[in-house]
């Protein structure tokens, strides 16, 4: 347990206050249309490089760096496995936004990738996303969960936890995560997330 005051974070790492949620029942779905010209296609076992340029645009500017960091063999069993869902909000063929269902755990679902890119945020597109997000959760014919979760940290777009929470999803659990500046190793740019300064 951390003692209540400050604590030093070392150069070269960065701090994140990490929110966890559940839904414990399909939450009420808020109707929104697909705007236009706006699709979600399921992407079966996706190539890598696909998965990482896309993971990269959505993220960079949240420092999202997990799935960078993972080697190809990693990553590769990950993307096909078909307990895990991934899907590509387009616009005219271009992905332009990440889905991502996990429901390689008995009775539950994980959101685990939930983003839009720089030309969707704000677009409404997010709203019509968690409707889908939900629905496929909770309708998997071959996996019955009893829990949908998904977590979100400080270094989230500042909307991200009342976003959540609009939706049905109830905070549970809160953590600190210490881990290395991607930008310093050359996993992102060094110029993402510009708000967020690099202490080398």
């Amino acid at each position: 347990m951390l003692a209540d005051g400050y604590h030093d974070v070392p150069p070269g790492k960065l701090a994140a206050v990490v929110t966890e949620l559940d839904m414990r029942a399909p939450a009420p779905l808020r109707g929104h249309p697909a705007p236009a010209g706006i699709t979600l296609r399921h992407v079966p076992a996706p190539g890598r490089d696909w998965y990482r340029a896309l993971f990269t645009h959505v993220g960079a500017d949240w420092l999202w760096f997990s799935r960078l960091r993972l080697g190809d063999g990693d990553l590769d069993a990950i993307l096909a496995d078909p307990l895990v869902e991934i899907r590509a909000v387009e616009r005219d063929g271009q992905p332009l936004g990440l889905l991502e269902l996990d429901f390689r755990q008995d009775g539950a679902c994980e959101l685990a990738y939930f983003g839009l890119g720089p030309a969707l945020v704000g677009s409404g597109t997010g709203a019509w996303m968690m409707d889908q997000a939900i629905t496929r959760a909770w309708s998997h014919p071959d996996r019955p969960i009893d829990r949908f979760h998904v977590h979100t940290c400080t270094l989230d777009h500042p909307a991200a936890l009342g976003f959540y929470m609009r939706s049905g999803f109830t905070p549970g659990r809160r953590m600190v995560e210490i881990a290395d500046d991607p930008r310093l190793s050359g996993t992102l740019p060094r110029d993402c997330a510009p708000g967020v300064p690099i202490l080398a």
